[in-house]
């Protein structure tokens, strides 16, 4: 045997035989399921931000021992409808109260909503905690 048959055998043997064809079509492969996968990625980004909800509290009253009023501005690019959680809380931050309401679809971008949350304890504190899409 000569060198170059040892040299072969022990290529085929243990799988460095890969020509440069079927390298560049792994690598082309590879290349393409990753443009993929980013623009996937991307699409789903773009789609998630642009019915995003955004909330922020305003002011809150407590009106008495068992309830408290929050006012708080939402704003949603979407066109569908969506929900929010209204909390109180009590000297500790401990929930006392706790309210989802939901709101019907709106050309509007921008709401100024006011909501009353019953509690179970007097309050220092209202809230809302979250609003999303239902």
């Amino acid at each position: 045997m000569s060198p170059t048959d040892v040299d072969r055998m022990l290529a085929e043997r243990y799988g460095r035989t890969g020509t440069v064809r079927r390298r560049t079509l792994w690598w082309v492969a590879v290349a393409v399921v990753a443009i993929v996968a980013t623009g996937l990625l991307g699409w789903s980004t773009v789609t998630r931000s642009l019915a995003s909800v955004d909330a922020d509290t305003t002011g809150y009253n407590i009106d008495d021992e068992h309830l408290v009023t929050v006012r708080a501005q939402i704003n949603f690019n979407g066109d569908g409808p969506i929900a929010c959680a209204f909390e109180a809380q009590d000297t500790e931050h401990g929930i006392v109260g706790w309210r989802v309401v939901e709101y019907a679809a709106s050309e509007e971008r921008s709401r100024t909503v006011v909501e009353q949350v019953p509690t179970v304890a007097e309050a220092t504190t209202g809230l809302i905690r979250s609003c999303w899409t239902p």
